[in-house]
């Protein structure tokens, strides 16, 4: 899906516009009423998404192309960098010679993102930061929810409802790079602190449900003690799921994920169905982004440095209620 482009509407772009004009200014992008083109101007954002290979990153974008539909004035131009670092700073980089107004990007990893987004950002065009971080504060707005927390919640409810006398789990995260395993996993650490709760072994499996369900399979041959997985995502502990079903541990073994995306195949629907034992809700921020790009390049506005987005535990008792509530 590299290059997938999404116009609103179709027109012929105007790209001079709100940020373009303070290149290499170093201070970023400040908008003032004497840059800003506001409503009446023709706007161009690059999407710049990690990979589309994650329910949760493809949500991200269909939220971003939704909610920019009912902005007139932004033509949305979208990336899959395909999980390659090279191919991220890439696909920015070509953004770039585009003279993009806006960049929304969600890094593969932090390090390796960071200085093409500083290049976007040093030249005075806003840059949006969802869900994953990069290094510094070389950016316009992060948007996102509190991985440290959401992990620190996952512990605790691990500790207070799936384990209260203490056993022994496996952790599966995402991709080593990434912020968010970092901070899921170390918020874990926080919330089963002095809860007997022994980690027999953590492993990577990238995000990716397929990777997940490999390394689960090797942890139940290795370690059919495992009592429970904690997984940094839905799709990995869906697939920490099904390795435990072929092993006929699945009524064994309780499960916990993190994103509850609201469609059929999301996490909120595996917790209803009994698949997994809990879930949180991690916004992707799409729609957040797109009234961030609007409140900049239209309202000639200064955003906030950072937008925390709210989550929620979901378990069997109260999925219906949020599944219903993520469609309204």
């Amino acid at each position: 899906m590299s290059g997938k482009h999404f116009a609103i509407p179709a027109l012929v772009l105007l790209l001079a516009a709100c940020g373009t004009t303070h290149e290499n200014s170093g201070q970023g992008a400040t908008t003032s009423a004497a840059a800003c083109e506001g409503a009446g101007g023709k706007y161009t954002i690059g999407v710049s998404q990690a990979n589309l290979s994650e329910p949760y990153r493809k949500q991200m974008d269909d939220d971003i192309a939704r909610a920019a539909r009912e902005v007139s004035q932004f033509t949305v131009n979208f990336a899959d960098a395909q999980q390659d670092n090279a191919k991220q700073v890439a696909d920015v980089e070509n953004f770039l010679t585009q003279r993009i107004d806006l960049l929304i990007i969600s890094p593969n990893e932090a390090t390796p993102l960071t200085a093409v987004v500083k290049k976007a950002y040093d030249k005075g065009i806003p840059v949006l930061v969802l869900d994953r971080k990069v290094d510094g504060d070389a950016y316009t707005q992060w948007i996102g929810a509190d991985n440290v927390d959401i992990g620190r919640q996952a512990g605790q409810y691990l500790a207070d409802e799936i384990l209260p006398q203490g056993g022994k789990i496996a952790e599966i995260r995402g991709l080593a790079g990434s912020t968010p395993a970092k901070e899921r996993q170390d918020g874990f650490a926080k919330g089963i602190e002095g809860r007997g709760i022994d980690i027999v072994t953590t492993v990577d499996g990238d995000w990716l449900r397929e990777k997940g369900q490999q390394q689960a399979d090797a942890i139940f041959k290795a370690h059919p003690e495992i009592q429970a997985v904690y997984a940094q995502n839905d799709p990995m502990a869906e697939g920490a799921y099904l390795a435990a079903k072929a092993a006929g541990l699945d009524q064994k073994v309780k499960f916990i994920g993190i994103d509850g995306l609201p469609i059929p195949s999301g996490g909120i629907k595996a917790v209803e169905a009994g698949r997994l034992a809990a879930t949180f809700v991690y916004p992707t921020g799409g729609r957040e982004a797109v009234a961030s790009a609007k409140s900049i390049l239209v309202d000639c506005a200064k955003p906030a440095k950072t937008q925390m987005l709210p989550t929620q535990l979901v378990t069997r008792a109260n999925a219906a209620e949020v599944y219903a509530k993520g469609n309204r």
